[in-house]
């Protein structure tokens, strides 16, 4: 089954609200070998300016998880998950998440592109506080290869 196109703007439904907790944080920071110390320790981040730990810039991809998940379930996508490849990942930051943070992602389709029988799918996840300000953009690029005869 091929990817299909029509999925290209079309927007899902808000996931439910991630909290986001300081063990999380210090365990995704050990994880990608953040050296940090915002990333581990309140006094340290709270002197850099912030209210709590503060994420190392990599860590959207937890909250963006669920939206994805979203896509790869949706019956009319066409996406067959065992032929994805995740291609690219970029985040366009409004601030810095920190412990505490409540946080929402909604998933919108910017692109689908066919490339030499591969289909790139663009998907970016809009997240947001509990207030609704924008805090990250997810944008990951995944590529869904084709049929190799």
């Amino acid at each position: 089954m091929a990817v299909n196109p029509d999925i290209q703007g079309r927007v899902f439904p808000p996931t439910a609200p991630y909290l986001v907790g300081r063990e999380k944080l210090r365990e995704f920071a050990r994880a990608v070998l953040s050296t940090n110390p915002i990333n581990f320790d309140v006094e340290a981040a709270q002197a850099a300016g912030h209210a709590d730990i503060v994420a190392a810039p990599t860590f959207p991809v937890v909250v963006q998880e669920a939206t994805l998940a979203q896509l790869l379930a949706e019956p009319d996508a066409g996406i067959d998950f065992s032929r994805v490849v995740h291609g690219e990942q970029r985040f366009s930051y409004s601030r810095a998440i920190v412990a505490g943070d409540e946080l929402t992602a909604t998933l919108s389709i910017s692109s689908v592109k066919s490339l030499g029988g591969h289909t790139m799918v663009t998907a970016d996840s809009d997240i947001v506080d509990a207030s609704g300000a924008h805090v990250v953009t997810a944008i990951s690029t995944l590529v869904i290869r084709g049929d190799e005869h």
